[in-house]
């Protein structure tokens, strides 16, 4: 139940999880009444998975049963709307994945979960996981036609509560806390929105795995680009939708060899890429994560980079007249420090200068989408930006991505799970073509296994090599990793230097690393490692992108 209580002589909102005999020495005349009872709050099934998670996550208990409590008082719910259907939905992969107790289901990028989900209803409530709101509702519309009852998470959690065939929602509904459920299928489980990117980072594809465990139902991992924790959980229980049973399948992905075109090859766009620009026939998208004008630039005169005066940072061009400093904030006019030229070369450049590169090799409109684009016109057919682009324009033929080694180099154990992801982005982007629909990836490391897979559609030697990496270096899944930061972090990780279970990198006061070779070790590391008096942490175990 949800209540206010007082605390501290203020009146507080919290949660009564347990009623238990007073402490030790207090005194039952001491202990102060509840205020007011709220309304509805979870169930103890949540309560028992919270308490998991803050040991997995080294989290607060609160972040948890937050996530699975109403946005608005309830004082009860519904009546259970379960509906008797004349007609049942069947699947041979979900049989077989019930019957093996869970699996991972591989589909293209346009496959349409529906199927698959109706089968899995017909058996039993099911929980669906999916990573944004809008898709949430589409795929509630679509089931609502199968005949089922659909709760959407979380304006609809009392009809949760009450029963339905179907909770429906983005990351939070894996805590819903429904009744009874057979399943949780688990949609794009590869996909970052999953995870929770404040501490405690909580990712709902372990939530759903954990909980499934606990009640003894089915859980069902769903992705066209499977990650390294699904695999190694699915272990031997991987089922694979092909496309003549989808009637779509993934579209024409092209590596581009940057090594072959020495003609351009201090420019991101390609002879390919001018050609597809040049056909007016065709919604070009482009994409490189790398915002303004350029991030990285070089006088070009005396080819010195261009530094800040004040913090001696690598400047970064913000318009034609303006350099920046991303540390500091200063700006100054483009002039060089060491021979006063104003004349630069754009070692990396960023969307902006693309944007009148592309325009003028197009000899048509480009339009330039970042994340802070709020509107986007529909009506240009050549587009550059960020990976905010895949998301903001709503069609296009052809994707190409300028500069995909920045991304697949990163310094970063997931880089090529990001990188998978966001070529289904740029798939689902085109999947609607009623041409020829093209992904051009453009590279100086064609022979990259997972470049090699995404071309081909063999993905043995990337899992292969993937798995060995993650297994000799000890990361997730076959490790765990917590980025520790705030102040007190260097005398926090000192304190665990003298463990042989785990290892800590201190990379300056205030950040840091922990390695242990699997999470239960991390976390109690972490929670037996002493903080000093005014210390101020924050840890996020398992982050996405470090």
């Amino acid at each position: 139940m949800r209540v206010r209580v007082p605390l501290h002589g203020r009146n507080v909102a919290g949660w009564v999880i347990d009623i238990g005999e007073p402490s030790a020495g207090l005194a039952a005349n001491k202990i102060r009444s509840v205020i007011k009872v709220l309304g509805l709050g979870t169930t103890t099934e949540i309560i028992e998975l919270a308490h998991w998670a803050t040991a997995r996550w080294s989290g607060r208990m609160r972040s948890f049963v937050s996530a699975s409590a109403p946005d608005t008082l309830i004082k009860k719910f519904p009546s259970p709307r379960y509906l008797s259907r004349g007609i049942t939905y069947s699947s041979p992969i979900a049989d077989q994945i019930i019957h093996r107790g869970g699996g991972l289901v591989l589909v293209s990028p346009l496959a349409n979960p529906t199927s698959i989900v109706s089968a899995f209803a017909s058996n039993g409530p099911v929980i669906v996981v999916i990573p944004t709101q809008h898709r949430a509702k589409l795929l509630a519309a679509s089931l609502k036609v199968n005949g089922f009852s659909v709760a959407l998470w979380p304006q609809d959690w009392a009809s949760a509560m009450g029963g339905v065939d179907i909770v429906i929602g983005t990351r939070s509904v894996v805590w819903a806390p429904v009744a009874k459920f057979s399943t949780i299928v688990v949609i794009d489980e590869h996909d970052d929105l999953l995870q929770e990117e404040r501490s405690p980072t909580w990712h709902a594809r372990d939530v759903a795995i954990k909980r499934c465990q606990s009640v003894e139902a089915t859980c069902c991992l769903i992705t066209p680009f499977p990650s390294q924790v699904a695999r190694k959980w699915a272990a031997g229980r991987e089922f694979e939708i092909r496309a003549s049973d989808n009637q779509k399948s993934w579209p024409k992905i092209e590596i581009l060899d940057r090594n072959k075109d020495e003609a351009w090859s201090t420019s991101l766009i390609s002879s390919e890429l001018i050609s597809e620009l040049r056909d007016s026939s065709r919604r070009v998208v482009c994409v490189h994560n790398t915002k303004g004008r350029a991030r990285l630039i070089a006088c070009a005169k005396c080819r010195s980079i261009l530094r800040c005066e004040k913090c001696d940072a690598a400047v970064n061009q913000r318009d034609k007249e303006t350099l920046e400093c991303p540390r500091c904030t200063t700006t100054r006019p483009v002039v060089c420090q060491a021979c006063g030229s104003s004349s630069c070369a754009l070692l990396k450049p960023g969307v902006s200068r693309l944007r009148e590169e592309l325009q003028s090799a197009a000899n048509r409109t480009v339009a330039e989408v970042t994340s802070a684009t709020t509107q986007v016109n529909q009506r240009v057919n050549v587009f550059v930006g960020t990976e905010a682009v895949l998301h903001r324009v709503q069609s296009a033929d052809t994707v190409v991505f300028l500069d995909i080694d920045a991304e697949l180099l990163a310094p970063r154990y997931r880089t090529s799970e990001i990188v998978g992801t966001l070529v289904v982005h740029a798939a689902r982007l085109v999947g609607g073509s009623k041409k020829t629909p093209r992904i051009l990836l453009q590279t100086h490391t064609p022979k990259n296994a997972l470049l090699f897979g995404l071309s081909t559609g063999d993905f043995d030697l990337y899992n292969t090599s993937e798995k060995a990496r993650r297994e000799l270096l000890r990361f997730p899944p076959f490790g765990s990793l917590a980025e520790v930061s705030g102040v007190g972090t260097k005398s926090f990780l000192e304190s665990m230097g003298e463990s042989l279970l785990v290892q800590t990198m201190i990379k300056d006061s205030t950040h840091g690393l922990v390695r242990a070779e699997n999470w239960q070790v991390l976390s109690k590391a972490l929670s037996n490692a002493k903080r000093s008096a005014k210390s101020r942490l924050t840890i996020h175990v398992d982050p996405p992108r470090i």
